[in-house]
């Protein structure tokens, strides 16, 4: 069939063509836009999951429906060891200037723009060379400083000044500002600390700011050792792997568009190879789309195409992270497909390589700031990206 007319999109963050089995979570995040429009108080909302099941689409989503609504936006994507105070800086920025051309006092936004800066300008400076891209970022804001407002240099203190001047400036429009956080689990621990009790803090005065994340399935657990309170803090939705309903509605909603469509033997083999997993859905039906030569897509076409999808992903999506690991972590990974797809108690793990425990921590740690694995409760890890465990069972010694 013709390439061209191909609808699938397995990119990374890229929105389906069909956004399947998210209509929950998507009603829950009208709710508190609604909510929110309404001057009523109301949780800010983390988005978890493991790699491939459409977070970063979903926050987007999420995003497109503020602006739609009339809000002001930013987004960061938080990174490990990198303060968040200059990209939340920027996102603020960018949220107040989608604000700006109708707020009735420019003096107004004025003022908060100065507050911005300076809360941008009170962070520790780089040291050294190899910090420096982290802290490259200076506020284009032609304002001077507002000095005595979110500079103390004092995240916690700061940015929770920022966000109740953020969220003045909204109450005047009568909207919202929605700061939007991908890879929430990389943020520092401190930040962490500091993000929640600013937070907190817009839980308590009702102001009309909220920030929404995504991450990993330990974020809430990452969320909780900061702030106690966290676990009351947000609203957690916890996505996975799409049912057989909308996995094939994913695939069918879009063909049909093209005048295309599947068997139904086509449909139950997609989904016993994709195993629900939304990008997955996207990788195989996009290659079964280019080799099928015409419609119906059958079972045999998905035979043909499936060792080329399978391929693809090897290199792409399951290669690219197996290439960031050492030897070492790449010993304990392996070591954890030998166990299962499960979650495994890091004992065993250790038993495996006939180590002790303790002198695995360096691996184990380092998987864990690459997003490679993640700590599903204490003792047990897993892999963060689904099939990732097959993968490496089928990889030589």
């Amino acid at each position: 069939m013709d390439p061209v007319r191909n609808p699938y999109a397995p990119g990374a963050g890229q929105r389906p063509p069909e956004l399947a089995g998210r209509d929950r979570e998507l009603l829950q995040f009208e709710v508190v836009l609604e909510r929110v429009a309404r001057g009523r108080p109301e949780r800010s909302m983390v988005v978890t999951g493991l790699r491939g099941v459409g977070k970063t689409v979903l926050l987007n989503t999420f995003r497109s429906m503020a602006i739609q609504r009339l809000w002001g936006t930013g987004k960061i994507e938080a990174r490990p060891e990198q303060s968040i105070r200059r990209p939340v800086a920027a996102a603020l920025h960018t949220a107040v200037r989608e604000l700006a051309p109708r707020h009735r006092a420019p003096d107004r936004i004025e003022w908060f723009l100065g507050v911005l800066k300076a809360f941008a300008q009170a962070g520790p400076q780089p040291t050294t060379r190899a910090k420096a891209p982290a802290h490259r970022w200076q506020p284009g804001i032609d304002v001077p400083a507002v000095r005595g407002r979110a500079d103390s240099g004092d995240l916690e203190i700061d940015l929770t000044e920022l966000f109740v001047d953020a969220a003045s400036v909204a109450t005047d429009l009568g909207v919202g500002i929605g700061l939007f956080v991908d890879e929430m689990q990389d943020i520092p621990a401190e930040d962490v600390s500091a993000l929640c009790a600013a937070c907190h803090e817009l839980s308590q005065t009702g102001g009309p700011l909220i920030v929404v994340g995504a991450g990993l399935p330990h974020l809430p657990a990452v969320l909780s050792a900061s702030k106690s309170y966290s676990e009351r803090l947000f609203r957690y939705a916890r996505i996975d792997r799409l049912d057989r309903e909308s996995a094939d509605l994913a695939l069918l909603v879009p063909a049909e568009r093209e005048e295309v469509s599947f068997t139904p033997e086509a449909l139950d083999a997609l989904y016993e190879a994709a195993d629900g997993y939304p990008y997955f859905v996207q990788a195989y039906a996009k290659v079964v789309w280019d080799l099928a030569p015409t419609s119906p897509i059958t079972a045999h076409d998905i035979a043909v195409a499936a060792p080329e999808a399978e391929s693809e992903l090897a290199v792409g999506f399951f290669g690219s992270r197996y290439e960031r690991a050492t030897p070492a972590e790449r010993d304990y990974m392996r070591a954890m497909a030998l166990l299962g797809d499960e979650p495994v108690p890091t004992a065993s793990v250790a038993d495996e390589l006939g180590r002790k425990p303790s002198s695995l921590s360096p691996a184990r740690d380092g998987l864990i700031k690459k997003g490679l694995i993640y700590s599903a409760e204490r003792g047990l890890v897993a892999f963060t990206v689904p099939h990732f465990g097959k993968f490496l069972r089928a990889q030589p010694s």
